[in-house]
């Protein structure tokens, strides 16, 4: 059995309403050759609005209550955002090469049918969480701004996000670049007001005790952060044609989205150190007050709007997860109303786990988010990122990718095992509210669990591939004749 055509080859009913101006109609299928179109320089709009945002500037303000004090807070910063983002870029070089969703380019690795199991499972819990945590700022700020209850803050910010999103590919860039610079100038004001008018004390600069335990804790945070991007990253360069290199794509998405990161994390861990008892919108308005009366309302509002471009990303990233889903156990043509449902789902599901947490809980729920999730990704990034540059180099077929009875099987033991072993290599270096390994309490409460869990899982992926037929594989894709592999 052979899954539609549609869903291998992306013959679906494009128009050219949708080319310009319209709603998109593709989803987890594969975008031909003749509908991509583009640079990867949108990338750095993209990439680098998408961290100029509350939940994002939130990161800081969670990285600083770890308590490894500000300068090295900082450091940590710094090193995890550059870390984190490094394995992110190297995700969405895989997007023009193949022009597929990035969680599709899992069931070579995982299967038909243990991708969906497995890894599509945690990406929808990823966009889930982060989204809720979209939602209980979006809320919190149309509040501050405007005084509407939290809830209905929630449906103002979440409607305009789902519109973005149902539009698709080409309006979440196109948004990206009309915000870029208004965006910059807000940051520039906010980091004078931040350091040099109303910043922390200044026994706050000076580095003080190392303490390992809370440095690598705030490292893990923010590398999570990063990484926590990647199972959707290629979704956003999946329209670039064919002829884009992995070397723009990856430096493209590398520099916009590692310096923003550093830019936002620092700034959001200053404002909290001279604001120590506000929450998050409010600590960025009081610090932007101090410098000019009204200026708080202006700064608020433009990192609402980089939160509206963010929630899109995550509500379209959790349709692009439902449907991906679904076309395992059934195949999916890929239409606006099945784009339109799932986003609908993906609404009511954040609003019910918002309502859960609140705004007071705010804090302990993104920081448990962003540890939990740094875990589940960091094994499946390096399976990723080793079966496309290590193993198969490149070269899969996307008509077998799309069939379930194919050449890459219902079940994938080689990344599954890969990924077991490397969450269970992980455990001991864990350090979590509930838990903590018996190795991180040797290492002085130090969270060394990813540097253990990418090579741990790399390698033994690497391993287990060693029985693969990859010459016949790549005979198959040869002959179907859908990639450039001279790329």
């Amino acid at each position: 059995m052979t899954a539609p055509p549609t869903a291998a080859t992306g013959a679906v009913d494009a128009t050219a309403a949708e080319a310009g101006h319209g709603i998109e109609v593709h989803s987890i299928n594969w975008i031909p050759t003749a509908e991509r179109h583009g640079s990867p320089r949108h990338l750095g709009a993209l990439w680098f609005v998408s961290n100029i945002n509350l939940t994002a500037m939130a990161t800081g303000v969670t990285a600083l209550s770890i308590g490894a004090g500000l300068m090295w807070t900082v450091v940590a910063t710094v090193l995890g955002s550059l870390f984190g983002t490094f394995f992110m870029a190297f995700h969405s070089a895989q997007g023009p090469q193949l022009g597929l969703a990035q969680l599709v380019q899992s069931r070579p690795q995982f299967g038909y049918l243990g991708a969906a199991l497995t890894v599509w499972v945690f990406a929808l819990a990823n966009y889930v969480a982060y989204n809720t945590s979209d939602a209980i700022l979006s809320g919190d700020a149309l509040h501050s701004l405007f005084g509407l209850g939290e809830n209905y803050g929630y449906f103002v910010a979440a409607t305009v996000a789902a519109a973005i999103a149902l539009f698709g590919y080409r309006w979440i860039h196109r948004v990206s670049r009309w915000l870029t610079w208004p965006l910059i100038a807000v940051m520039a004001l906010l980091s004078v007001a931040a350091v040099f008018d109303s910043g922390p004390p200044a026994h706050a600069f000076s580095l003080g005790a190392f303490h390992a335990g809370p440095f690598m804790t705030v490292f893990v945070i923010v590398a999570g952060f990063q990484l926590g991007w990647a199972p959707y990253v290629s979704d956003y360069s999946r329209y670039l044609p064919t002829s884009v290199g992995v070397r723009s794509t990856f430096w493209w998405t590398y520099l916009s989205s590692g310096l923003s990161a550093v830019w936002v994390f620092v700034l959001g861990a200053v404002a909290a150190a001279a604001a120590p008892e506000a929450t998050p919108v409010a600590a960025f308005r009081e610090v932007a007050d101090h410098l000019l009366g009204g200026l708080g309302w202006v700064v608020v509002a433009a990192l609402l709007l980089g939160l509206l471009s963010v929630m899109a990303i995550n509500q379209y990233g959790g349709m692009m997860s439902m449907i991906s889903i679904r076309d395992s156990f059934s195949p999916v043509r890929p239409t606006r109303r099945i784009r339109a449902i799932c986003i609908g789902i993906m609404f009511v599901l954040v609003w019910g786990v918002a309502q859960f947490v609140g705004v007071d809980r705010f804090n302990t729920f993104y920081g448990n988010v962003l540890i939990f999730l740094s875990y589940l990704f960091t094994p499946w990034t390096a399976i990723n990122l080793v079966d496309y540059f290590f193993v198969r180099l490149g070269a899969y077929s996307i008509k077998e990718i799309f069939n379930p009875q194919g050449m890459y099987g219902r079940w994938g033991w080689r990344g599954n095992l890969a990924y077991l072993l490397g969450i269970i290599a992980m455990v001991p270096f864990m350090v979590t509210t509930p838990f903590t390994g018996f190795a991180a309490k040797a290492l002085a409460g130090a969270d060394w669990s990813m540097f253990v869990g990418l090579p741990v899982a790399g390698l033994l992926y690497l391993l287990f591939c060693r029985s693969l037929d990859l010459g016949a594989e790549r005979r198959v894709v040869e002959e179907e004749g859908l990639l450039d592999l001279a790329h």
